[in-house]
């Protein structure tokens, strides 16, 4: 079997593999890539994924780093079934549209700079159309239950535990006469969260690829998380401000409101302060959470005989238009505010951001992964401001970061998940997880379990074969495109030269003019120093 990383290969973003065996070619997910400009031009790569010639395509969950290129391999000629559960279908049925709409609206919007400006005109990703086209593809499959995409190869979903419907999938065929399994397991949730089952257990593979986002730390008590919570909410309140949680609006969005219905069950979310979920998509996932009850743990399903929606709360306002969505900022009363994108690099959680995050009294929570390079990251980290819609916004706001809340599995709950295949010959691929941290988690892996552990490029390709060494084929300068520093610098040097070299005639200019000239170098000087900060 041939594999091709074409995505969350050291990176938490754009997860993809297309294999090959016996001239049948299939991809596990489709994930759009997400983070700073070099890695999102990875998603116009889209040539390499040759989407003419995919048998079918397996979808561990419905969250965009993973299904988000779907409509683009449709664009590019793809016309198979994309197997998934019944709830991803539901949820990439509303997820693909919109990130659709997103990829149109962004391309209007630089088209509408070239225009001003003059150059090339911008072509989204895709379109709405395409996203269409690919929505009767989806084909849905239970848990457990083998089926056969093409001759000669088993495929089975189990419950990976981390959103509703997400997977992880088991790929068996035969191989120089020997049985061989490969389980992918996606994004592999926690015990204990709300919501969702448990992730399944696996009790052997051939190859393991293994995510890895939290392979270097545990999470905080997952038992803590209310509280923490409850604090961020009271510290607003006896403010008078607001609490503004940027949240992924499937799933975490969705456990934010159960969290709150059991706060107030507990006299800790007052009365009368208003909860906003401010998301279009947040709201129809919520609605299509509903719709699949079956999927629930047992917990929730207990609340729902017993009539009571952990899903809904008698203060929660769903924020559908853009004028309802400003209309929240327009008010002075203390609110929660729940609001996309989750690392709050796109969507209204910018807006929110721009007219709170400078508020003392006002609380920010982060539940969530901030990838890096994000402004959610940069908050966490520490930023004393944030450029936000060209405007420097200081953070005075009381940030609270509740990994509690996380939806993937932590180092110690990815090692338990392991233990059942304890002193078995498994081969692990770790994706999905910063390079760092890979390095880590495969040192601790092969310390506890032998396991042979291979961290794979992007763009890499690998033969899996039985008794055979690794031997992957990369393209470095594809896989990670040298940064010339020098270059840079000499650069900016220059610059920097020139500018020595003009002084006299600035100074010879009329006094307005050299204070405008002295307004914009100091601009440039205010965008240095926050970029040696960050180093």
């Amino acid at each position: 079997m041939k594999v091709s990383f074409m995505g969350a290969a050291r990176t938490v973003t754009g997860s993809c593999y297309i294999l090959e065996h016996e001239g049948k070619r299939f991809a596990v997910d489709c994930g759009m890539h997400q983070g700073n400009k070099e890695i999102e031009k990875r998603n116009e790569n889209l040539d390499a994924y040759d989407a003419k010639n995919l048998d079918f395509v397996l979808v561990t969950h419905a969250h965009i780093d993973h299904s988000g290129l779907l409509p683009a391999l449709v664009a590019k000629g793809f016309k198979n079934p994309i197997y998934c559960t019944a709830p991803t279908k539901d949820l990439l049925e509303i997820m693909l549209l919109d990130s659709a709409y997103i990829q149109e609206m962004e391309a209007e919007w630089a088209n509408a700079k070239v225009r001003r400006k003059g150059g090339e005109q911008v072509h989204p990703l895709y379109t709405i159309n395409d996203a269409n086209k690919a929505l009767p593809l989806l084909a849905p499959v239970e848990y457990r239950e083998s089926f056969e995409p093409v001759p000669g190869i088993k495929v089975t979903y189990n419950d990976a535990g981390h959103i509703l419907g997400s997977a992880f999938i088991e790929v068996e065929y035969t191989q120089d006469g020997k049985p061989t399994k490969i389980v992918f397991s996606g994004d592999l949730g926690r015990p204990e969260q709300l919501i969702v089952n448990d992730p399944s257990k696996v009790d052997c593979a051939d190859y393991l690829f293994l995510e890895s986002t939290y392979g270097n730390r545990d999470h905080k008590d997952a038992s803590n998380s209310l509280d923490e919570l409850a604090e961020a909410i009271a510290y607003a309140y006896g403010n008078k401000e607001k609490v503004i949680i940027p949240a992924f609006a499937v799933e975490r969005s969705q456990q934010i409101i159960y969290s709150l219905f059991l706060l107030r069950k507990q006299g800790r979310l007052p009365e009368d302060m208003p909860v906003y979920l401010d998301s279009p998509l947040a709201i129809r996932a919520t609605k299509i959470f509903r719709k699949h009850p079956e999927f629930f743990d047992q917990e929730t399903q207990a609340y729902l005989e017993n009539g009571e929606n952990p899903l809904d709360l008698p203060n929660l306002v769903f924020s559908e238009s853009r004028e309802q969505s400003q209309a929240i900022n327009e008010t002075r009363e203390p609110a929660v505010v729940i609001s996309a994108s989750g690392m709050a690099n796109a969507g209204r959680i910018k807006h929110h951001l721009r007219h709170n995050l400078w508020r003392p009294g006002a609380s920010v929570v982060f539940v969530g992964y901030q990838g890096v390079g994000t402004p959610g990251r940069k908050i966490v980290n520490g930023a004393k401001s944030l450029r936000i819609f060209g405007e420097d916004i200081a953070i005075k706001a009381k940030v609270f970061t509740i990994n509690g809340f996380s939806g993937h599995a932590g180092q110690s709950e990815m090692l338990a998940w392991l233990d059942s295949m304890r002193g078995k010959p498994v081969r692990i691929l770790l994706v999905h997880g910063e390079a760092e941290v890979q390095k880590e988690f495969a040192a601790l892996i092969t310390e506890r379990y032998g396991f042979e552990v291979h961290i794979p490029e992007y763009m890499e390709e690998l033969e899996l074969e039985a008794g055979k060494e690794f031997a992957p084929v990369v393209d470095m300068d594809m896989a990670r495109p040298r940064v010339d520093w020098e270059f840079l610098l000499q650069d900016t040097e220059g610059l920097v030269a020139e500018l020595r070299s003009r002084l006299d005639n600035m100074r010879a200019k009329p006094w307005v003019d050299q204070v405008e000239a002295r307004d914009q170098l100091l601009d440039l000087n205010r965008s240095m120093s926050r970029f040696v900060s960050e180093l």
